[in-house]
């Protein structure tokens, strides 16, 4: 901790100037209440929206997700009116000395049984991040087999194809591959490193029951890792879960997925959720007729089960998962373990994962705003590769623990959070002919505090040190402010910097699927970047409907990046440090509206310019499009027994990486043309279920000839990462679900 502290003047200046906006607003006084609205049969269970108002006056607010309130205290009345659909409404006499409240709502019984659903606004109005809620109703509206297929209905985040070959899909976030963004299953950083080229495919949409978004660097308490942001998916609750979830899809390339989850409350505070998944495609495909499966051949078989345990003050969770996974893509002739002296090209792999969690919290006695967690996380991931004539295996075991306490400083308007936290990674890869091995073990103490003056006003200010047995000393400051001018009209601004080990072969894993040598010219550095930004967010009615109007704009500049320059020697990608410039400016302009009842639209413009240093020149990121497009419109009948949704993106020209004709010869830049991708959807409810039907990509475009040289697969010519658009074509899909509460 002594050699933390020691800086030179400027670290000191900066660091002194980050510790006043830390502490500054701890001086300013709020007599501000707190507190938490339950569901009395459920102690655990927070209200989340339920509304609290002094009575007689216009003053009050709403609970957030958690049911948790801050409200000013009323000069006019000690008398709170509390208030949710479908509970009964409660008047609380408020005394002057208290600060914090657990308020119990009784279900109303006299209702009729009737489901509602409610219509919850995706952007969080009272997150001091930009937060965006993909939510279960949301997933609902595509096929979402896996994570990869959940964003289709988000302008945020998009999935891009790495290779026409392999089927390795990744994320993209401001402009950035998504390995600048930090993956999270209940707030847990998961399948991080190798498992990073599929994935996206290593969850099911069956398991997931929402997922956050977030913009911009995230919370110290998370690592030092997220650049760009955060993509945290919430997976069934086992309280809340349905008994029986049932889903069964099939397309017409001959896919096919089947599902099942299981819900039981064992008691009281015990209950469990046991969620099943497989997918199969068994059937070669080549619409394009270039000799190539437009998709691979793949099983999975996928299992995770969540324990929880509650009472009155001890938390408990437990998930556990595992999975297989086998995967042949290639020439259509090509069969397992052919190789590549059969003279046909062929990619093979076999994924097996192993992974867990437990988090534990305890809060204190009389003192519901204060409370101690600890998390603790692992995981084996063990892969076998074959990419033509390459061979790439890989091991990765990592383990996470995490100790969190949080408390108040005199009022809940000042609160905090502080703990330790200790990070393995050991990484074996077996590349080609060369064993590459790495062990990272990163101990780190982290503060964050935040200041809410439940008015207009909430500031998060924090910071870690982590000790890097490999690297050193990690410094992260991050800050996060939100101001709302009015309740309609919020400003949000962030800043912050972070910090990542690359895995370039696994994140390069597209270029793997061609003849491009891979060349380290030198001992790759950790990533170094600074992110900034803002959002600016407006809630309006117009004719009588509700509506949001958000655009935000980012600016990440790197300190360092490893390079994965493919501009350079054509037939080569050349890892090396950062030397000159990289970053990346992202703006997006994004209005959700309610054009008539039961009908939403959602539109977004996007623009990303986002270059870095390639041998001296700057140039523009490959594969990367400036202008994108993005609509969707929602429609529902009354009670939802009809459900329509179709989106539309449209996506601008980009710059493509610099490829080697017939002759040998580079050739010249080159720009993919631009495109429109439709996917729509109908559904058709009943009680427990639910009949879908679809398509994807329904306006049939086809990138032409995505894979080049394929006439020769190991001359050197071949390329089959040089994906920009859709391979497949129009898909057309069918399925069913079926729900018991």
């Amino acid at each position: 901790m002594k050699n933390a502290m020691i800086l030179p003047l400027k670290g000191r200046s900066i660091l002194f100037a980050f510790l006043s906006i830390l502490f500054l607003p701890a001086f300013a006084s709020a007599q501000i209440l707190n507190g938490q609205v339950f569901d009395k049969t459920d102690n655990a269970t927070g209200l989340t929206g339920a509304s609290l108002v002094w009575a007689g006056t216009t003053s009050g607010t709403l609970a957030d997700a958690n049911g948790g309130f801050s409200l000013p205290f009323s000069t006019q009345t000690n008398k709170l009116v509390v208030s949710f659909i479908g509970y009964k409404a409660d008047t609380l006499t408020v005394k002057p000395n208290e600060i914090f409240l657990r308020i119990y709502l009784e279900p109303n019984t006299n209702l009729e049984e009737v489901e509602v659903v409610a219509r919850k606004d995706r952007f969080d109005a009272t997150s001091p991040v930009n937060a965006q809620l993909i939510t279960n109703r949301d997933l609902e509206k595509s096929a979402c087999c896996n994570l990869a297929e959940s964003f289709e209905t988000n302008a945020s985040v998009e999935v891009s194809t790495t290779d026409a070959v392999s089927g390795a899909k990744q994320i993209q976030m401001l402009g950035l591959d998504g390995a600048y963004t930090l993956l999270t299953t209940d707030n847990v950083p998961t399948l991080q490193g190798l498992a990073t080229p599929f994935r996206l495919n290593y969850l099911s949409g069956t398991y997931i029951d929402n997922i956050d978004i977030i913009k911009g660097t995230g919370s110290v308490l998370n690592g030092y890792e997220s650049i760009s942001g955060q993509v945290n998916v919430k997976l069934k609750d086992p309280e809340k879960a349905e008994q029986i979830y049932l889903n069964l899809y099939g397309n017409d390339l001959g896919k096919w997925d089947a599902n099942a989850n299981v819900a039981v409350p064992l008691s009281e505070k015990l209950s469990t959720v046991l969620m099943l998944h497989t997918n199969h495609l068994h059937q070669r495909v080549d619409r394009n007729k270039d000799g190539f499966m437009d998709q691979p051949l793949n099983s999975q078989y996928n299992v995770y089960n969540k324990w929880k345990y509650i009472n009155k003050r001890f938390t408990g969770e437990i998930g556990l998962n595992a999975l297989r996974e086998d995967r042949l893509g290639g020439q259509t002739d090509y069969e397992k373990g052919a190789g590549a002296e059969s003279g046909i090209y062929g990619t093979e792999s076999r994924t097996e994962r192993l992974s867990g969690y437990s988090k534990l919290a305890l809060t204190a006695k009389n003192k519901p705003y204060e409370s101690l967690g600890l998390i603790l996380s692992g995981s084996l991931h063990e892969f076998d590769s074959q990419y033509g004539f390459r061979r790439y295996d890989g091991e990765q075991q990592s383990g996470l623990a995490r100790l969190i306490f949080q408390s108040a400083i005199g009022t809940t308007a000042h609160t905090y959070k502080t703990g330790l936290s200790f990070s393995h990674d050991n990484y074996r890869e077996f590349f080609e002919d060369t064993l590459l091995k790495r062990q990272e073990n990163v101990p780190g103490v982290f503060a964050e505090y935040t200041y809410n003056n439940s008015h207009n006003l909430t500031v998060v200010a924090g910071a870690r040190t982590d000790f890097h047995n490999l690297y050193g000393t990690v410094f992260t400051p991050r800050l996060h402010l939100k101001y709302d001018y009015t309740p309609n009209t919020i400003f949000r601004i962030s800043g912050g910097k972070g910090f990542r080990v690359a895995n370039p072969i696994a994140e390069n894993s597209g270029a793997l699927v061609s003849s491009r040598k891979f060349v380290f010219t030198e001992e790759l550095q950790p990533e170094r970047a600074w992110n900034m930004g803002g959002s600016f967010t407006q809630y309006f009615s117009l004719g009588g409907k509700h509506g949001t109007f958000i655009t935000d704009y980012y600016y990440t500049t790197f300190q360092n990046q490893v390079v994965a320059d493919m501009y350079s020697v054509p037939g080569a990608v050349i890892f090396s440090n950062l030397e000159g410039r990289s970053f990346s400016n992202s703006f997006q302009a994004e209005v959700q509206y309610e054009l008539a009842k039961g009908l939403d639209l959602k539109a977004a413009y996007k623009f990303f310019d986002v270059k870095s240093s390639y041998n001296g020149n700057l140039l523009d990121r490959p594969m990367n499009p400036k202008n994108r497009f993005f609509v969707n419109a929602g429609y529902a009948t009354a009670f939802d027994k009809w459900r329509f949704d179709a989106t539309v993106q449209w996506f601008g020209q980009r710059s493509l990486p610099t490829v080697v004709t017939h002759d040998g010869d580079p050739e010249p830049r080159r720009t993919a043309e631009p495109f429109s991708v439709l996917n729509s959807q109908v559904t058709r409810s009943f009680k427990h279920w639910d009949i879908y039907v679809g398509g994807e990509n329904l306006l049939n475009f086809k990138q032409k000839d995505p894979i080049m040289g394929a006439e020769a697969p190991f001359g050197h010519t071949f390329d089959a990462s040089m994906v920009w658009g859709p391979v497949v074509g129009r898909v057309i899909y069918a399925g069913l679900r079926y729900k018991l509460k």
